[in-house]
């Protein structure tokens, strides 16, 4: 039984999650990794239950086989069908990263084709800046802060109202800008 006392970071708790879904569906980790795009490395470090796993990570597995991101973020089940309502400041809180809050906006819905978050950036040094880049698409709409966003190679800053649309394939990170968070609306796809 693992330990899931409230020192247990998120991901620990996650990873069983990962683990017995590849394992119940008959899985190596090669045949995971095709599934999602990703390596064998990474499937079998993010089932360890030792690293931060990237909301990405979770979406796509979720998506390739048939369960709900909200199984692997909880371990209960989404149910509602025809609509989910998520009141200000209630979204599923999904504590994976330490550098982000991510709450998910649509964790109660059953058969979400995408995956909308409220994130938070603190700001941060250019030397604490985590670039990611995972398979699929996401969409960045600015509510409030500046966020600087480095995409590759460029490094754009959102303020509000600002959006932008990209592939997660290019690596990416982010930090609030002027001492401030930045806040925004994250769609993943």
């Amino acid at each position: 039984m693992p330990d899931i006392s409230p020192e247990t970071p998120p991901y620990a708790q996650i990873a069983p999650r990962l683990r017995g879904l590849r394992e119940a569906l008959d899985l190596s980790f090669e045949e995971m990794a095709a599934r999602i795009e990703s390596t064998p490395d990474k499937v079998a470090l993010y089932e360890s239950g030792t690293v931060e796993i990237p909301v990405s990570h979770l979406f796509h597995t979720a998506k390739s086989c048939g369960v709900d991101l909200t199984v692997l973020l909880s371990g209960g089940e989404a149910h509602l069908h025809n609509h989910a309502l998520i009141r200000k400041g209630k979204g599923m809180s999904v504590d994976r990263r330490k550098d982000y809050a991510y709450k998910s906006l649509a964790y109660s819905f059953i058969g979400r084709r995408m995956e909308p978050f409220l994130v938070t950036v603190p700001p941060k040094n250019e030397q604490e800046l985590t670039f990611t880049e995972h398979a699929g698409q996401e969409f960045i709409y600015m509510l409030s802060g500046r966020l600087e966003l480095r995409l590759g190679e460029q490094t754009l800053i959102l303020e509000p109202g600002d959006s932008l649309y990209f592939s997660s394939r290019t690596p990416h990170a982010l930090r609030g800008l002027d001492q401030a968070e930045a806040t925004f609306l994250d769609v993943i796809i």
